[in-house]
């Protein structure tokens, strides 16, 4: 297999989204683990200024939401993940007053992923920090995103 060309610019825009049949965008995201996995990585909300997990849409020329999740990872994370397993279905569970037009409705597939490259350099890294944490720093990180928790829960990483 080639290896992957990483970009160094980060995709923007919604002109590629991907929609369910109930008009809500549909999400990949990745809970990424040290190989021990005793820490998750997250990254700093550029909206909302907290923390997060790498995550965004899965665009129409991308085959799966897996392809979705590691390019995701790498623009806003700046990490190369092998995908470990599919976390499944999260929907959505912020309430009405949370979401806008720059945040809409959105059905989220998570993944579990093992971290196997960190670069320092990445497409999104002017706009966004990362930590490392243990499981009870993430969940506290967290504690406002529902949907976030709850694909932290289905991981597998020591609890």
């Amino acid at each position: 297999m080639a290896a992957q060309v990483l970009s160094m610019e980060a995709r923007t825009g919604r002109s590629n989204q991907r929609y369910g049949s109930q008009g809500e965008r549909l999400v990949a995201g990745i809970v990424p683990l040290s190989t021990d996995k005793y820490y998750v990585l997250l990254i700093q909300s550029t909206r909302r200024g907290g923390w997060v997990l790498p995550k965004g849409g899965w665009e129409t020329d991308e085959a799966t939401a897996q392809d979705a999740a590691k390019r995701e990872a790498w623009e806003e994370a700046g990490i190369v993940v092998k995908i470990t397993y599919d976390l499944g279905l999260i929907p959505e569970r912020r309430k009405p007053d949370q979401l806008t037009a720059q945040a809409p409705k959105a059905a989220y597939h998570f993944f579990e992923g093992a971290v196997e490259k960190q670069e320092s350099q990445w497409p999104e890294m002017h706009k966004r920090s990362r930590q490392w944490m243990t499981f009870s720093q993430a969940t506290q990180a967290l504690a406002d995103r529902p949907e976030l928790l709850d694909a932290l829960n289905r991981c597998t990483m020591h609890r």
